[in-house]
């Protein structure tokens, strides 16, 4: 695959963030664990993906995300939200809110349910997509601006809604391949070293708590010699601390991703690694830094027995096509009258995309946790797949 290549000054900002990572490199006895450089890559202040000013979301980006497909995507979770609302606190945490498109939908549609948050707040780290979310929110909904607050750390307790869409997937994972070699019980970690001016893979013997993981997981999914694959450990232990936060309330985690039985499928022998630039997907991960997004797919089984172990309890998981459709996707699309072409066919085929098993409606899942709500949540009323985990 051939990718279009930067201007210049996009180039020299990658090529600064590759100097900063080498020398990360060069300061660590030459080698970096792959989670490590994913988060030089994606969070570094001022120069990784998701801090810096390169343009991620929507047509102009390098990805689409499901609120810029369609309105009826966030207009849809409003139905959820204003359950959850009702049966904790009218409090609204959003965590990694992209372009803030999924915030303005989502805001008035509660505005049209009468159920709007007291607070909606946003944690983003992102100085460059905070500005991008203020200008969203403040274009469609500037009425509503007001309630809107952005945080910098999470908090210390919470009652309420905390809401992510795509955000586990871009948490650093580190990368195992299990049995190479003489012995194949030998499990190893796949790193980042400097040579030559440039980035290249070293494996090294995996070492205490991947160790650990990667020596369960062996033992529970059975990869074969050479498997290679990921263990997204950030991403468990950012859900494990919700336990410690969240009072009365829930967590909606929507991302694509597997169970266990299916992430570590004996046929994925190279993992789910993928990056995204300009709308192209592909496996180097070395290629501009921070010009281009890094991600894995969630592996569920592991975020619900992280947020289980740590005592919340699991309210469900299901397709993000039955979540969709619970909560009221084909209501929303009534609003638009069907003989009305101009509206009604492209929000028709945009709803589409988002259900589709051939597109997002599978892949995609959405999962709930929650303390102290004893209601089965709408979005799981039908189809839950909790028990597949």
């Amino acid at each position: 695959m051939t990718l279009p290549l930067p201007d210049a000054d996009a180039l020299a900002y990658s090529e600064a963030l590759k100097r900063r990572i080498a020398y990360e490199i060069e300061s660590s006895a030459g080698w970096i664990d792959f989670a490590r450089f994913m988060q030089l890559a994606l969070y570094e202040p001022g120069m990784g993906y998701y801090s810096g000013g390169a343009h991620k979301f929507g047509a102009a980006g390098d990805f689409v995300t499901a609120p810029e497909i369609s309105a009826a995507f966030s207009q849809t979770i409003g139905a959820q939200a204003e359950q959850i609302f009702a049966l904790s606190a009218p409090q609204l945490i959003e965590v990694g809110a992209g372009s803030g498109r999924l915030a303005a939908d989502l805001l008035l549609e509660l505005e049209r349910r009468r159920s709007l948050p007291e607070r909606y707040a946003i944690l983003e780290l992102s100085g460059e997509l905070r500005e991008r979310q203020r200008r969203t929110i403040g274009h469609s909904a500037a009425h509503l601006l007001a309630r809107v607050d952005w945080l910098d750390r999470l908090p210390e307790r919470f009652d309420g809604l905390l809401l992510a869409n795509e955000l586990l997937d871009a948490m650093p994972v580190h990368l195992v391949l299990w049995g190479r070699g003489d012995d194949d019980q030998t499990i190893l970690e796949r790193g980042v070293a400097w040579e030559n001016k440039a980035l290249v893979w070293r494996d090294r013997p995996a070492g205490s708590r991947l160790l650990d993981r990667a020596q369960a997981l062996a033992e529970e999914c059975q990869p074969p010699p050479g498997y290679l694959s990921e263990i997204g450990l950030a991403a468990t232990d950012w859900t494990a601390a919700w336990a410690g936060i969240l009072g009365k309330g829930a967590l909606l985690l929507i991302d694509y991703g597997f169970p266990r039985h299916e992430y570590y499928h004996p046929q994925r022998d190279s993992g789910t690694l993928m990056c995204h630039y300009r709308h192209h997907a592909h496996g180097d991960p070395f290629f501009l830094p921070g010009l281009q997004d890094i991600t894995a797919h969630v592996d569920f089984t592991a975020i619900v027995e992280s947020g289980v172990g740590a005592g919340l309890d699991l309210l469900g998981y299901t397709t993000q096509a039955a979540f969709l459709l619970n909560c009221g996707l084909t209501e929303v699309l009534a609003r638009i009258p069907v003989e009305d072409h101009r509206r009604y066919l492209p929000q028709a085929q945009a709803a589409n995309k988002l259900i589709s098993p051939a597109e997002m409606g599978d892949l995609f899942k959405v999962l709930a946790f929650g303390r102290g709500i004893d209601t089965t949540l709408i979005g799981f009323a039908q189809g839950d797949r909790s028990v597949s985990l």
